[in-house]
């Protein structure tokens, strides 16, 4: 069982950590930072927009980074926002511009670059069962850590 752990945790953190690496060093060609590619990967995904929220949520980052990088993109001139005079630009969606656009797609093809040579040596099989499992193993931590939360704040005398 600890050597399941072992492997787990020693894998996805390499994993991770390499992940890290190609964003930092791909992005760099670009003038950007790694921090940048998941934001503007979603948002070239979606061209109806996204609010900050929205970002949150799909990046797995919390307001303040998210809020910073935005305030990167948008100096950059990658981004616009639909009601720029709206002071709460969390609630506004933030849009891909032209120049956005084009190095969206420079990092998605970064991206594409990247997953291809991860997945190097894989069968379409082994991929489909690795991501299932990646994600059942996901839920199940996300569960265990919920109940591990509940549990905490029942015994929080201050709850």
């Amino acid at each position: 069982m600890i050597h399941r752990f072992e492997q787990l945790t020693t894998g996805v953190s390499q994993i991770y950590k390499n992940i890290q690496r190609i964003k930092t060093l791909e992005m760099r060609s670009l003038g950007l930072k790694g921090t940048h590619v998941m934001c503007l990967y979603f948002l070239s995904s979606h061209p109806d927009g996204l609010t900050a929220s929205d970002l949150c949520a799909l990046c797995k980052e919390n307001k303040a980074g998210i809020s910073r990088i935005l305030s990167d993109l948008k100096e950059q001139g990658f981004i616009y926002y639909t009601h720029p005079e709206e002071k709460k630009k969390y609630r506004s969606k933030a849009f891909l511009t032209d120049t956005g656009k084009a190095q969206a797609r420079k990092v998605n093809r970064l991206i594409f670059r990247a997953v291809l040579e991860g997945g190097r040596d894989i069968t379409a099989e082994e991929r489909d069962t690795f991501y299932r499992v990646l994600h059942l193993i996901s839920d199940n931590l996300d569960n265990f850590c919920e109940g591990l939360e509940n549990s905490a704040r029942k015994d929080d005398p201050l709850s």
